[in-house]
């Protein structure tokens, strides 16, 4: 039997081998009480999982906002998350979430949670040509349970949500939030790759901003693959893949391959080394941070601030 320990240990090692741990939860169904689906969100974002406390409500508060809870001492927003999906729970909302990415935090109301399951993220594949509304960034394939049919969970992009829930967030001068333009090699670009509609909307605003081309990317294997199709076109001219690639800028979860197996995979490799890789994420975190270091990343810089942004891609890019 493992001890605690033991299991700390594993969970936070689980970033340098391409797997992670999904939360499973249900949140209700149509209005006949049908279609109940499974939803995840990584556990790295979880803080705590509580049993549904006394909820104030907040004068004027947007649609979908419940109303605040005293957690501790803490004030945190609760969100309807079966109602921004379109859902109704059929025996209420019994459970909160609280959850920390992106620099805030926040709750969720959930109708139940199921379990914990351990994958690769070789079984989450992109949401991207299904059918939806931005809202579920991956499908995870779960292990096959015994007497039960394959399943299949909707990981959903708790950034893109709050992000339309809070629109003012984007209402930002961007030209001065970054400061002055940024120089790179004539011929070069900024490699990046992100699985959320939204954060890709927000890095290429950015970047324009900057004044820096790119080439974006919808996971870490598509950005492997892109940096290898660079780096094969530019020496079949002569040149190396550092006359085409300035930067990598890689987000950290992703389905079939990670950012953090991304960045290992070009800082161990003869023909990438040398290229600054530049981790940006909503996790946050000591693990994480120390996670970031061993697979050699060149800076850490957490969603999402265009100045913040804009100050880490100076100092690695020596700008």
């Amino acid at each position: 039997m493992k001890s605690v320990q033991q299991e700390v240990d594993e969970r936070s090692n689980l970033t340098g081998t391409n797997k992670f741990e999904l939360l499973l939860f249900r949140l209700g169904g149509d209005a006949q009480g049908n279609h109940n689906e499974l939803f995840g969100i990584n556990v790295f974002k979880i803080r705590e999982i509580v049993a549904m406390p006394e909820i104030t409500a907040v004068a004027g508060a947007p649609q979908h906002v419940l109303g605040v809870v005293n957690l501790r001492g803490h004030i945190i927003q609760v969100l309807d998350l079966p109602g921004i999906t379109g859902v109704t729970p059929k025996t209420g909302l019994n459970i909160m979430l609280v959850t920390e990415f992106a620099r805030t935090t926040q709750a969720f109301a959930v109708e139940s949670v199921e379990e914990i399951v351990r994958l690769d993220w070789s079984q989450v594949m992109t949401a991207e040509n299904t059918a939806g509304t931005g809202m579920v960034t991956s499908i995870a394939r779960l292990p096959e349970a015994e007497g039960q049919p394959a399943r299949l969970a909707q990981v959903l992009d708790v950034e893109t949500i709050l992000r339309r829930l809070n629109p003012e967030q984007d209402r930002q001068d961007l030209s001065q939030a970054v400061g002055n333009k940024i120089s790179i090699k004539p011929g070069s670009v900024i490699l990046a790759a992100d699985d959320s509609v939204v954060a890709r909307a927000l890095i290429e605003q950015g970047l324009d901003a900057m004044g820096l081309p790119f080439i974006m990317t919808k996971s870490g294997k598509e950005a492997w693959d892109q940096l290898g199709s660079i780096a094969t076109a530019a020496e079949a001219e002569g040149r190396t893949v550092y006359d085409r690639v300035a930067m990598v800028l890689t987000d950290l979860e992703m389905p079939e391959m990670d950012g953090f197996t991304l960045t290992r995979n070009i800082k161990s490799s003869q023909r990438f080394g040398n290229l600054p890789v530049v981790i940006h994420s909503s996790l946050s975190g000591t693990t994480n941070e120390e996670h970031v270091k061993n697979v050699r990343a060149d800076a850490y810089v957490a969603k999402f601030s265009a100045e913040d942004l804009s100050r880490t891609l100076r100092k690695v890019l020596g700008a």
